[in-house]
């Protein structure tokens, strides 16, 4: 989609539709609306004043060949309250105003920003909004006929003097929305398409047209390193482990700097090993592998933005397959770290593969602040459904705090779980250090993060739990069915703000 920012009194604007919002109020027709309904004279209040539309958020109020303008249609769309708008509104605003016009075949969209919205920030809102609406999952359908799409899109209502930054928020939108959607069509490949070997093809590839380090370890070099939570988890299937590790290195980097870390888990696809899932929805465990590729996808977008901080991201990636070599409840494996753990299910093997992986961020690639993404427990879609992201963090709190400021700051809701010394107790091992499920009843989510735990030690470390928010089981109005790319614009958020 070619996305251009113009200048030109809106009004001008030739176009198939042009869109902009209105705020639930006593008077939805104000501002540059206001100057909307002057041009056609006086048919938005009249509209208005008849119910058609009233500012709900998402209320879609479609004007054919609205007189005054030279854009064929009109598209109002629900803001909801103002004092409630923010640029999390926005990007679903835009979204959804793509995804429906789109449904009705228009392949110019203009979409005009509202006056006191004028920034950065807001261009890099709508153009979010509008690219991530705009992806697909029907990859592997062949029946295209009836395919609609959206050929262009321009942001209307900058001035000459403010359209610098418009076009900053443009640049920056489009390379953080694309990165998102990268990750996101990792995540929608089946997993006879995508095995631990193909993601690890497709993440160097990446790498290397970005201008990023790349080193891809394979069960060799796994094996050498005495990874043996990975190997533990890898050894029930044919397909071998590989880790991915992609480092971004800033030109001017200070000594002595921090250094994040950004670690994944890619369950390329998980049966539950011995412990197997039921087969209701097991197709879904496709998507078991969304943590690495949103930071995969977070590590293009850093490519193009350069913050100033070196970032490194580790992915584990493997199969979790129920085959005769495969591990079994009671087994007892070594990590890299030299601690011992009990299997006691090996459908908690996500744990299992970022031990390593933390492990070796930390010892070999001189991380100091870590943050892990993963969809690990059931337990946290029982605590938060598809709502919040589950934030387990460690002892230092400030690194927590920054964390869920990236978040709120770009929209994507997460909520901080509690992590009391008491759930480190659940995972106590009776046989071995520590046991990979909790001996007590509830409270999944926390002890899988307390396992993690374990391995990040005193480094600041955080852990997103996104097994409910990876996915969306049923579309959006501003998104399709499917994977979703978080926490991509929170992590990219995180490293800019250095």
């Amino acid at each position: 989609m070619q996305i251009t920012l113009e200048t030109k009194p809106f009004p001008g604007v030739e176009t198939e539709a042009l869109v902009s919002y209105v705020f639930e109020g006593d008077e939805p027709v104000q501002g540059r609306i206001a100057e909307i309904d002057q041009a056609a004279g006086g048919l938005l209040k009249k509209l208005s004043k008849g119910g058609e539309f009233s500012g709900k958020p998402l209320e879609m109020t479609l004007i054919h060949a609205p007189a005054g303008l030279k854009a064929a249609r009109l598209l109002l769309v629900g803001a909801g309250k103002r004092e409630k708008f923010d640029v999390a509104g926005l990007r679903r605003l835009a979204g959804a105003a793509l995804r429906y016009l789109k449904g009705r075949s228009a392949k110019q969209i203009a979409f005009l920003v509202r006056e006191g919205d004028l920034n950065d920030g807001t261009a890099q809102a709508v153009v979010e909004g509008a690219l991530t609406a705009d992806f697909e999952t029907d990859k592997y359908k062949t029946d295209k006929k009836n395919e609609k799409s959206v050929d262009s899109l321009t942001i209307v209502g900058y001035s000459d003097g403010e359209k610098a930054a418009g076009e900053k928020g443009l640049s920056r939108g489009r390379i953080i929305a694309e990165s998102q959607n990268f990750a996101r069509d990792l995540v929608n490949e089946p997993s006879n398409k995508l095995t631990p070997r193909v993601l690890a093809d497709k993440a160097a590839a990446m790498a290397k047209e970005a201008g990023l380090a790349v080193d891809i370890l394979d069960e060799k070099k796994i094996t050498e390193l005495k990874m043996g939570a990975l190997l533990s988890v890898a050894q029930g299937g044919p397909e071998p482990p590989r880790v991915i590790v992609i480092t971004y290195t800033p030109a001017n980097a200070k000594p002595g700097g921090p250094v994040l870390g950004f670690i994944g888990k890619a369950v390329t696809f998980d049966t539950g090993g011995i412990s197997i899932k039921p087969a209701d929805g097991m197709e879904k465990m496709k998507y078991d592998m969304a943590g690495g590729a949103a930071m995969i996808g977070t590590m293009r977008a850093l490519a193009a933005l350069k913050p100033n901080v070196k970032v490194v991201c580790v992915v584990p990636s493997t199969e979790n397959m129920p085959g005769g070599t495969a591990q079994k409840p009671g087994d007892i494996q070594t990590s890299m770290s030299g601690k011992t753990i009990e299997v006691l299910n090996t459908d908690a093997e996500g744990r299992l593969i970022l031990a390593d992986a933390i492990t070796y961020a930390k010892q070999n690639l001189g991380v100091t602040h870590m943050v892990d993404a993963a969809t690990l427990t059931g337990a946290i879609v029982v605590a938060l459904a598809n709502i919040n992201v589950g934030v387990f963090g460690g002892a230092d709190q400030a690194w927590t705090d920054k964390v869920l400021a990236s978040a709120k700051a770009v929209g994507e809701k997460m909520w901080q779980m509690p992590m009391d010394d008491e759930y480190r107790e659940f995972i106590k091992g009776s046989f071995a250090d520590i046991q990979n499920i909790g001996s007590g009843k509830g409270g999944g989510s926390i002890t899988g993060a307390w396992f993690i735990r374990e391995f990040a030690g005193d480094t600041p470390w955080v852990h997103l739990d996104i097994a409910g928010t990876a996915w969306n089981d049923d579309a959006k109005p501003w998104l399709a069915k499917g994977p979703t790319g978080l926490p991509v614009r929170t992590l990219v958020h995180l490293a800019m703000s250095y």
